[in-house]
């Protein structure tokens, strides 16, 4: 069993080829994807519909997250084993995106500080995105 198999089969979703080929697509990328991303790789058999639901269901079972953008867009990354294993997000990491060539990435080492809310507040989630150069632009010395 390969490892899209064993992580649809832990998160109690059926084998099918769609999810294994999109899920591959994710084992394989080395950064967040977006919708048309995974499209371009894999629209020649499965819809936009298709790779929808299938993106959605993976956001229900923990397997992928999502990583707010400044143009209102969404991409997904693969959450980490923890995540993936128990089923729930742990996604208090921060997350960085390149201003220059647009790869967005997972810090998992980096926590997101504590924030203090007003008496009466509660918190759902926090998203935190640090825009910046990226190390692979930094050495083509990209004008900023």
């Amino acid at each position: 069993m390969n490892k899209s198999e064993t992580i649809l089969k832990s998160s109690s979703l059926s084998v099918t080829a769609g999810r294994k080929r999109i899920l591959d697509i994710f084992l394989d990328a080395n950064n967040a994807l977006a919708h048309q991303d995974i499209e371009v790789k894999c629209s020649d058999k499965y819809d936009r519909v298709t790779i929808y639901r299938t993106l959605q269901t993976f956001l229900e079972k923990g397997i992928i997250h999502n990583i707010p953008t400044t143009d209102n867009s969404v991409r997904y990354a693969l959450c980490n084993e923890v995540c993936i294993s128990s089923g729930h997000h742990h996604d208090n990491h921060v997350h960085f995106r390149c201003d220059n060539c647009s790869k967005t990435i997972c810090l998992d080492d980096v926590s997101i500080p504590s924030v203090k809310l007003p008496t009466g507040y509660s918190m759902n989630e926090i998203n935190m995105v640090v825009s910046g150069i990226c190390k692979t632009c930094k050495k083509v010395k990209v004008p900023v």
